[in-house]
């Protein structure tokens, strides 16, 4: 390489590094929903950079915690894996705050998860939490944020 362009280079390299290890260390409110008797604790991704942002480069989550994804106004919406190392499932809740449906998602895809109707959240956990805590479509989360 041109000694000339390695400080540009280097330079270069550890602005993306910062830049990954910035997103991985955002930071976001946290509050307390319920599936049925099940509490869960979830990071709240309510604008626009944070809905971006969401589980990206995440390597693990705490069992029972989870980001839920609130939207501006209820509508389709469909979510993938980008930089997200964790295998999650989504549900897709509507303004009322019950389940429409619930889809697994594998890391590191670009493939589209999308909503069945409308919704106005989506909660995405590890993946086979709904299924081991007999929450389906149908059920309702509670204390999702207005």
């Amino acid at each position: 390489m041109n000694k000339k362009l390695a400080p540009l280079a280097a330079a270069a390299l550890l602005s993306l590094v910062a830049c990954g290890a910035g997103a991985q260390n955002a930071r976001f409110t946290t509050i307390q929903l319920s599936a049925g008797m099940h509490l869960i604790q979830a990071e709240v991704a309510q604008t626009d950079a944070q809905r971006q942002q969401g589980l990206m480069f995440r390597e693990k989550m705490a069992n029972n915690h989870g980001m839920v994804f609130v939207f501006d106004q209820a509508t389709s919406q469909c979510m993938w894996m980008k930089n997200t190392p964790l295998p999650l499932s989504v549900a897709f809740i509507d303004a009322e705050g019950k389940i429409v449906n619930i889809e697994d998602m594998q890391p590191q895809t670009l493939d589209s998860h999308c909503s069945a109707t409308p919704v106005k959240y989506a909660l995405e956990m590890n993946l086979g939490w709904f299924k081991q805590k007999n929450v389906k479509p149908g059920s309702t989360v509670n204390g999702l944020p207005k």
